[in-house]
């Protein structure tokens, strides 16, 4: 059982909840699946939810001794901090390629950490890891097909991340088996 994304966390279920919304906005706008929604449209969203919130969910959860929770949080706080300032601004796709690689990286080092969290919380990291990828990839190559099959990931990613924080405060079940509740992770 891992007590570091413990059901009982007010931040650590908002933070996932910020996170989820944000990747599905982000997701959904990639995609290309309803008329008019790009990924830009989420600009705002991420600077302020998925960037601002997350940020500061990371470092009260830093401050309450959850290292794992708390580096996620702020991290990709930054990230979509970063992501949602620079849409529109005039840079390269290679730039933009890049940046998303370099952000892989980190989505990368946090599947890799949650190992002993659960399915779910790999699976959220993992899906995201793939998205940045898939992205950075697509922008390197002017391939919009991979960007949009990213897209479809990070929305999954953030279905799976508001599942856990509705699972966590609804007591549902996780992917362990269990009921969310106190001790339990949010995240299996």
């Amino acid at each position: 059982m891992d007590n570091d994304v413990s059901a009982g966390s007010t931040t650590s279920t908002l933070g996932h909840l910020a996170l989820g919304l944000t990747l599905l906005a982000f997701g959904i706008g990639s995609t290309g699946v309803i008329d008019n929604v790009a990924a830009s449209d989420a600009a705002t969203l991420a600077t302020w939810v998925g960037g601002v919130a997350l940020f500061v969910a990371g470092l009260f959860e830093l401050r309450a001794g959850n290292g794992r929770t708390g580096t996620a949080f702020a991290g990709l706080g930054a990230f979509w901090f970063a992501w949602g300032m620079g849409v529109g601004s005039a840079v390269s796709a290679e730039a933009g390629g890049l940046f998303m690689i370099l952000w892989a990286m980190l989505s990368l080092s946090l599947t890799a950490a949650a190992s002993g969290s659960g399915l779910l919380a790999q699976g959220v990291y993992g899906l995201l890891t793939l998205s940045l990828l898939l992205s950075g990839i697509g922008a390197f190559a002017d391939a919009s097909a991979l960007a949009q099959i990213g897209g479809w990931a990070a929305a999954l990613a953030g279905l799976g991340a508001w599942y856990g924080a509705t699972a966590s405060l609804a007591k549902w079940p996780t992917f362990s088996g269990r009921a969310a509740g106190r001790g339990v992770t949010a995240t299996g």
